[in-house]
């Protein structure tokens, strides 16, 4: 089977956790023996571009913006458009804000869901253009919603199914301003007749997006998120020095300050003076002030020691800050639709401590391999981090169960499968 997955990209500028999901089943589905290529939007997927080879980065970040803003710029040369969407441009984007924050960006997301109808039109036929003459697919996979307008011309250019991924949208939506709210939900739930199924990344999710777009039952498919074990480390958590781990980009929407707080409470126990704090994860330029507000406040309560702020999260560099902590938290203030970190961290033999909020309680659930919290604050979090610490017997147990459970219910190979049988099922091919 021939499949391509467009995939928006972060650049490599923080951990992103939607780059990681596709890239992640992208090799498990050819290792399932299917062709499989990775067609790469807004920005390069991660800092080394991986496996892209000569696949150009459709969409621009850099030339689609200033299109969007100043109609001039849409009768640009190609020369210029050349320039503006090159490594070292694109790289420059990549770590400042508006690439990467939906504020700002309403009418470029309400531009992009309108497809061929919007300002980015010529890009759209770019896209198209060049998948139908170099790839022939047998199915192309969306990785999100908020790219629907792509799906319709994408149809009427292959003739193959189109697939849509479903995973924390309404993250993005909702904190726009309220007068595009609505409009882009509507835009998307008139864009979903172009798509011929939907994968949801949990139950919980699948259920969300039901209901905000009105997908029916039947077009909604919930395939879980997943790792290869084989390629994490275990080392049981009681092996290691007592420390508690963030990986995700370091900003307020993902609850780095509830972290930060939570250890300076945890710290205040005369029982908890040996436990570190390590995180990692990258940030964005619009994250540079808060970081350094959150390292003042670790300055005045004498942790500035006592915190290792790890500066690698692609490769190596993961696996290292894997091996450096016994607990693993990312308390999002709204919780999320899986999580890719929460495979990671479970397949490294690592817990999970995370609030009752989006899709944590059904994964934790699922795997038995950690601890929920309610409510989402600094101090329940470091009470959920104290219980697990002061009871090595029960972290030994969680931190086996955490690996056990990724074998079992998150491993990538198995969702690859599923994923297959999907397909197989739209382009009504028993085989692939």
């Amino acid at each position: 089977m021939n499949i391509v997955q467009i995939i928006p990209g972060s650049g490599g500028s923080f951990y992103c956790g939607n780059c990681l999901r596709d890239s992640k089943f992208v090799t498990a589905l050819r290792e399932e023996g299917h062709q499989v290529v990775k067609v790469p939007m807004y920005l390069p997927l991660f800092s080394d571009e991986h496996d892209l080879g000569e696949i150009p980065v459709f969409y621009g970040a850099i030339s689609i913006y200033l299109k969007q803003l100043y109609p001039i710029f849409r009768k640009a040369p190609a020369w210029f458009d050349k320039l503006l969407n090159s490594k070292p441009m694109l790289k420059l984007a990549a770590g400042m804000a508006g690439s990467t924050n939906a504020k700002g960006l309403e009418e470029m997301t309400l531009s992009m869901l309108l497809g061929e109808e919007g300002k980015q039109k010529e890009e759209l036929e770019k896209m198209v253009d060049w998948i139908g003459e170099h790839l022939k697919p047998d199915v192309v996979h969306i990785s999100n919603a908020l790219l629907l307008g792509l799906a319709r011309r994408i149809r009427e250019k292959t003739g193959v199914p189109v697939v849509c991924s479903l995973q924390d949208e309404d993250v993005w939506v909702d904190v726009m301003k309220p007068e595009f709210q609505d409009q882009i939900w509507k835009q998307m739930t008139l864009k979903a007749q172009d798509v011929d199924a939907f994968i949801a990344v949990s139950q919980y999710f699948g259920e969300v997006m039901k209901t905000r777009m009105s997908l029916p039952d039947e077009k909604v498919f919930p395939v879980y998120l997943g790792v290869d074990p084989g390629e994490y480390e275990f080392i049981p958590s009681t092996d290691k020095p007592r420390a508690v781990g963030y990986i995700s980009r370091l900003c307020q929407a993902n609850g780095f300050d509830i972290v930060v707080d939570a250890f300076i409470k945890l710290r205040q126990d005369p029982a908890f003076q040996d436990v570190r704090l390590v995180v990692t994860g990258g940030s964005t330029q619009s994250d540079t002030k808060y970081i350094k507000m959150l390292k003042r406040r670790l300055d005045r309560a004498g942790l500035h020691n006592d915190v290792d702020f790890h500066d690698e999260f692609e490769g190596p560099g993961r696996t290292d800050f894997f091996r450096k902590i016994a607990i693993g938290s990312v308390p999002v203030r709204n919780g999320e639709a899986f999580g890719m970190y929460l495979p990671e961290l479970m397949a490294s033999g690592i817990p999970i401590v995370q609030p009752a909020l989006g899709a944590f309680p059904e994964i934790v659930k699922l795997s038995s391999g950690g601890v929920t919290y309610e409510p989402n604050s600094p101090d329940e979090l470091a009470k959920a981090w104290a219980g697990l610490l002061q009871d090595p017997q029960r972290l030994e147990k969680l931190s086996h169960q955490a690996r056990k459970g990724v074998e079992q219910y998150f491993n990538i190979h198995d969702h690859a499968k599923e994923m297959i049988g999907v397909y197989q099922r739209l382009i009504g091919s028993p085989e692939a």
